[in-house]
C-alpha cells in the first residue's frame, strides 16, 4: 500500500512546525543546540518554526496525508552553497547575516543557533546545481513504518527525472546508514560539532535511465 504525499501550504505551516518540534526532540543535533530536556521542549518549536518558514518561502514541503511525516526540501542553484539548517546566507554578523537573524529570532543567548548554520554552511558542496533535504521528520508514533523512505523516494525520483543531484547531512549514523541504501554517498568530510555529535555529509547523483524510462 503505498503512502499519499502531499505538498504543505502555509495553511499548514503549525501542523508541520508541531511535527519537526516532536520529531527532533531526541535527535543529536537538536539535543547540542538545546542542550538539557526542558530547556529544549521550552524552545526547540521556535527554530523549527524559522525552518519551516524558510522553506515554504524558497523551496517545499512534502507531506503524508495522515500529517504523520514531513520532508523539507530547497532547490540550491550552481555555484551557490546553501547555508544549512536555518541559513541561505553568508557574512560576519551584520545587517543580513542570515544565521545571526536566526539565532536573534529564536534564542539569542544560544550561540549554538548560529553556530550550526555556519559550521553546515562550511560543508555544504558548491557548483553544481542539486536540491537539499534540509530536514526529514516523523511522528515518534510512527517511526519505523517507513514514512520516511516514501517521502525521500518520491522526491528522488523527481530528481531523477529533473537529471539532478540531492545533498543531505546525516545526524546519526542509524540515518547514514539508510540514506545510503537511498542512493546517498558520504562526501568524506564529516562535521563534528564541537562538543557535540558527528554529522555526514551525503550526495546523491541522480540515477542514469529514469529520464528515459519516464517517457
Amino acid at each position: 500500500m503505498g503512502v499519499a504525499i502531499r505538498t504543505a501550504g502555509e495553511d499548514d505551516r503549525e501542523l508541520v512546525v508541531r511535527l519537526l518540534d516532536e520529531a527532533f526532540q531526541d535527535d543529536p543535533v537538536s539535543s547540542w543546540v538545546f542542550p538539557g530536556e526542558e530547556y529544549r521542549r521550552s524552545t526547540h518549536h521556535r527554530l523549527m518554526g524559522a525552518f519551516t518558514d524558510a522553506v515554504l518561502a524558497d523551496g517545499w514541503i512534502d507531506l503524508t496525508e495522515d500529517a504523520a511525516a514531513c520532508a523539507l526540501w530547497l532547490p540550491v542553484p550552481a555555484d551557490v552553497g546553501d547555508g544549512g539548517e536555518g541559513d541561505g546566507g553568508e557574512g560576519d554578523g551584520g545587517e543580513g547575516d542570515a544565521p545571526s537573524q536566526v539565532r536573534e529570532a529564536v534564542d539569542p543567548d544560544n550561540e549554538r543557533v548560529e553556530l550550526i548554520a555556519r559550521l553546515t554552511e562550511g560543508i555544504h558542496p558548491q557548483g553544481r546545481a542539486h536540491v537539499y533535504l534540509w530536514m526529514i521528520g516523523v511522528t515518534p508514533g510512527r517511526q519505523g513504518e517507513g514514512l520516511g523512505t516514501a517521502l525521500i523516494e518520491a522526491a528522488l525520483d523527481r530528481c531523477d527525472r529533473e537529471e539532478l543531484p540531492a545533498y543531505l547531512e546525516a545526524s546519526s549514523a542509524r540515518s547514514r546508514g539508510l540514506y545510503e541504501r537511498l542512493g546517498f554517498a558520504f562526501t568524506g568530510r564529516a562535521l563534528d560539532l564541537p562538543d557535540g555529535p558527528r554529522m555526514w555529509p551525503m550526495w546523491r547523483e541522480p540515477r542514469q535511465g529514469a529520464r528515459q524510462g519516464a517517457r
